[in-house]
């Protein structure tokens, strides 16, 4: 454990509940995103249509999904930078069997299962042969979306039924779409996970000390593989709800979406060394950066200016803590 981790998980006994609550990394980013929110209401006058404010959710939805899997897999020590690769698979495993003659559940189905057997390579070579994970995830970043290429080239797979465009395009009621119904009730159901269950508690305990938990009765590797298998599925459930408002299916799908997913959990307060951080963290994290990148759609601002931004915000708070526990510890 390094000893700014350890900084920041140690309470401060003389304060309150609420005095920590005002004080935590949480209510930080809540602060910020209402920020935003006012200074992109400001920005334009666009901002607050309610239509508007529902297609923003499209900016961090999709990305969401996963970010709360792999939320719980940087927690443990672990991470998987291969999860837009596993979209582009998914997706073009989709593709290939809309061309067969399938329909919706096929169609989905494929890409749930698609995702679940990304995940278990990953978990496997990581938990059964002992590798690293980054090591790992970064070769099979490439090896996922090269066969994306290798089946598709500079080709699309099209004809997607028209059902299937509800999972991407459709409402459940008024402006508020499938896909953030389905962000609440998988922020709900990750939080009770990691927060109100015996399997959160172990998967906290594996990243504040993986051999303790081992030898505390906790079996670390069927853990790591599980959370494996949830990162796969989530890429997954990500995969059909992006092909679905794409309406088609491309290997350069969602290019580059590893580091916004890891920015949006890190930003979420989760330590990147791991054993700390919470789902509500990730949500608002999430929020902030739909917002951000929103606003910035709204006032024209080049994609690369985003992708900066998004660079540079991952450097930022993986940075601070350390900073700020060295600034500590000079003024004791």
């Amino acid at each position: 454990m390094t000893i700014d981790t350890a900084a920041r998980r140690i309470p401060d006994r003389l304060s309150s509940p609420g005095e920590r609550i005002l004080k935590s990394w949480e209510s930080l980013l809540f602060a910020v995103a209402i920020a935003v929110f006012i200074v992109n209401s400001l920005a334009s006058p666009y901002f607050l249509d309610p239509w508007n404010l529902s297609d923003a959710t499209f900016n961090f939805t999709e990305k969401a999904m996963i970010a709360f899997a792999m939320a719980l897999l940087i927690v443990s020590g672990e991470i998987d930078l291969s999860v837009a690769s596993v979209i582009a698979l998914a997706s073009t495993a989709m593709g290939f069997v809309v061309q067969l003659g399938f329909g919706t559940p096929e169609i989905v189905m494929t890409g749930l299962l698609v995702g679940l057997v990304c995940g278990a390579f990953n978990g496997f070579l990581v938990t059964r042969l002992g590798l690293p994970s980054i090591v790992v995830t970064i070769g099979t970043m490439s090896l996922f979306r090269g066969i994306s290429y290798i089946v598709l080239g500079d080709k699309a797979y099209t004809g997607y039924p028209p059902d299937f465009a509800f999972f991407g395009q459709g409402y459940v009621w008024w402006v508020f779409s499938f896909e953030l119904a389905l962000f609440a009730v998988l922020a709900i159901a990750y939080g009770v996970v990691l927060h109100r269950t015996n399997f959160g508690r172990a998967v906290y305990a594996i990243g504040n000390n993986r051999i303790g938990a081992q030898f505390s009765g906790i079996r670390v590797a069927r853990v790591k593989f599980i959370l494996f298998l949830l990162t796969g599925l989530m890429s997954g459930v990500a995969a059909v709800c992006l092909t679905s408002r794409l309406g088609s299916t491309r290997p350069s799908i969602a290019l580059g979406w590893e580091l916004e997913i890891v920015t949006m959990v890190v930003l979420g307060g989760v330590n990147i060394l791991g054993g700390s951080g919470t789902v509500p963290g990730v949500v608002i994290a999430a929020l902030v950066m739909g917002m951000v990148t929103f606003g910035f759609g709204l006032l024209n601002v080049p994609g690369i200016v985003m992708s900066i931004f998004i660079g540079l915000l991952l450097i930022t708070v993986i940075a601070l803590p350390r900073l700020w526990s060295r600034f500590a510890r000079s003024r004791g």
